[in-house]
């Protein structure tokens, strides 16, 4: 059993011991969705502007695509460049099967740029929305991706994850030297703009976001043995919040910002502890001979989901934060761990392995059906992240010798994945919205 439970850090440890990964992360989409949407995104007018540094109606494009739910037109095939109302013909677009339409057009406001979008039902022939929004031109991606998002929400009532952002861990070998560098990045969710907010010549783990998305807290080794660190993100201000002997891992951010869980082995067995940040402050959750660790809070806050070898092996329990009480959600398989609530708490993603043996996958289960759906089917699958939407599953997983990171839809049927232009890149979190 402690061979099974030390696999996955195993694991981890010798994917990172590879050449870095580049900072920025590719889209590379693997399954699609055969019934998507037609739906064109017309290149943005530009008036009088000059160059830009972003194509803000391609991100739009790209954006939509990678949710599955649409299937923007090739440039080439667009047979024409409408910038405005006056200028749609519902006629050219209806002869390719669009079902939706989206022109734009920018400008200079004073110190700004403007941009004004419109979207269009092509089928019922009417116009949608019609917005401006205004920003910088250093900000124009954030501006395409703030658009996207309300073109989504729009179009399919879900609000949109495009302005969301992405943790994940990288590590470099030092050449001529058995050392290495490991890197904690923030990025957007499609990988562009990725930052290092930390470097480390020692092992980074289980990066997770506060709920205001301005600090990380995870696991170092750079004192030689692990710490629980905090660290805001746009300063880099950072401090330790745990150094107790034995484990300290698996932080996990109350809804409310307020408290952090975590694993200790400060007592012996590793148990479930809850840290008051304001009243520093500890108490210990669980109580018993097993192995109980990664615990992850429901969005309401009133349990913590986490993995026990109680029953033998990994399995996933729950236990109510007001009275104590503790009760195993999974039964199918022999593994699973790392469960992460769905935004609606009607379900947990985990990391599964049937009884047979065999494939890591992500699997969803509902918690009051018992119902589990695998979502995916690569060789070795862990450490699942939800989109704050509950739309996404981001991963890690292997390609060939290579550590990606991938993404499955919730329902299981669009997939892409997140390689580095080289090495590996392993532990995702993916941030709550960020108004």
């Amino acid at each position: 059993m402690k061979k099974q439970w030390g696999l996955s850090l195993v694991l981890l440890v010798g994917l990172f011991l590879s050449q870095w990964a580049q900072a920025n992360l590719t889209i590379r989409i693997t399954q699609g969705n055969d019934q998507a949407t037609p739906i064109a995104v017309v290149p943005f007018a530009r008036d009088g502007v000059g160059v830009l540094p972003e194509d803000v109606a391609q991100i739009i494009s790209q954006n939509l695509e990678r949710t599955g739910l649409f299937a923007p037109i090739p440039r080439e095939d667009l047979i024409s460049l409408p910038s405005s109302a006056r200028d749609v013909v519902y006629r050219d677009w209806r002869l390719l099967r669009v079902n939706y339409l989206i022109v734009g057009q920018i400008s200079r406001s004073g110190n700004e740029l403007e941009i004004r979008y419109e979207v269009f039902d092509v089928v019922r022939q009417e116009r949608l929305m019609a917005e401006r929004v205004t920003g910088r031109t250093e900000a124009l991606r954030d501006r395409a991706h703030f658009i996207s998002d309300r073109i989504y929400e729009k179009l399919t009532g879900q609000r949109g994850i495009f302005s969301t952002q992405i943790a994940y861990v990288t590590a470099e070998a030092l050449s001529g030297r058995a050392e290495y560098r490991f890197r904690l990045h923030v990025a957007d969710a499609d990988g562009q703009r990725s930052r290092t907010i930390l470097t480390s010549h020692e092992p980074i783990l289980s990066p997770d976001w506060s709920p205001d998305g301005r600090r990380l807290a995870y696991v170092s080794f750079e004192q030689g043995r692990p710490a629980i660190f905090i660290q805001e993100i746009e300063t880099g201000e950072r401090f330790q919040l745990t150094n107790f002997r034995g484990l300290n891992g698996s932080p996990a951010w109350s809804p409310d910002g307020q408290r952090i869980a975590m694993t200790l082995s400060r007592d012996g067995q590793p148990e479930i502890y809850i840290y008051e940040l304001e009243q520093r402050r500890l108490t210990r959750v669980t109580n018993h001979f097993a192995i109980d660790t990664e615990p992850s809070w429901s969005p309401d806050g009133r349990y913590l989901v986490f993995t026990s070898s109680r029953s033998g092996g990994p399995q996933i329990y729950r236990v109510n934060l007001s009275n104590g009480d503790i009760d195993r959600l999974s039964f199918e398989g022999n593994y699973n761990a790392r469960a992460r609530f769905s935004p609606d708490g009607d379900e947990i993603f985990m990391v599964h392995r049937d009884a047979g043996g065999g494939l890591f996958s992500i699997a969803g289960l509902n918690i009051e059906t018992g119902r589990m759906r695998i979502l995916t089917t690569s060789p070795l699958d862990e450490s699942p992240t939800v989109a704050p939407n509950g739309a996404m599953v981001m991963y890690a997983l292997m390609q060939g010798e290579q550590g990606v990171l991938g993404v499955v839809s919730t329902d299981g049927r669009i997939r892409y994945e997140l390689p580095a232009a080289q090495g590996d890149v392993r532990e995702p979190a993916w941030s709550p919205f960020l108004d």
